[in-house]
């Protein structure tokens, strides 16, 4: 099966096709994806709208369990912390079986690997939750619009319409 993502070169401007060292003319075409379209480096609003959906969703469903009061510290740390518990469910079962997360299915991104393989898996959704939840890692971006998360997981965020 060939490899949908084609080549990333680490650290590197030179161009997979030509060799050259001119900067690439669009995020992703080093990755050998499509400058616009379904396959393309989603843009870093529509992932972060995804994770602010997501983390309305935790916070919806947190509800359901645990009555906020916002008058009570020691009630809404409870709910903040059980809040980050679902967020963390909601964010790691998803992308490690679907590839995306109710937020990115709204926004119609997802979690592509430049290996080739469908699915992130388990371990690659895990840490792209944990640096996320740190937000400098998934804040940083290279050229190709890949946050450090993306980079150490070997991931990309296309679109997927």
């Amino acid at each position: 099966m060939a490899r949908w993502t084609g080549e990333w070169l680490s650290g590197s401007a030179t161009s997979p096709v030509s060799g050259s060292k001119e900067p690439p003319r669009w995020r992703g075409e080093r990755l050998g994806l499509p400058e616009s379209g379904v396959g393309s480096v989603a843009r870093g609003g529509s992932r972060v709208l995804a994770l602010l959906v997501d983390l309305v969703l935790a916070s919806l469903v947190t509800s359901l369990f645990f009555r906020p009061d916002f008058q009570d510290p020691a009630v809404m740390q409870t709910f903040n912390l059980w809040s980050i518990v679902v967020w963390a469910v909601i964010t790691v079962i998803p992308v490690a079986f679907f590839g995306f997360t109710p937020g990115m299915a709204a926004t119609g991104i997802r979690v592509g690997r430049l290996d080739g393989a469908s699915m992130p898996g388990l371990w690659r959704a895990v840490v792209r939750s944990a640096l996320t939840f740190l937000i400098i890692p998934a804040a940083v971006r290279n050229l190709d619009g890949r946050s450090w998360l993306d980079r150490l997981t070997a991931t990309v965020v296309i679109r997927m319409r």
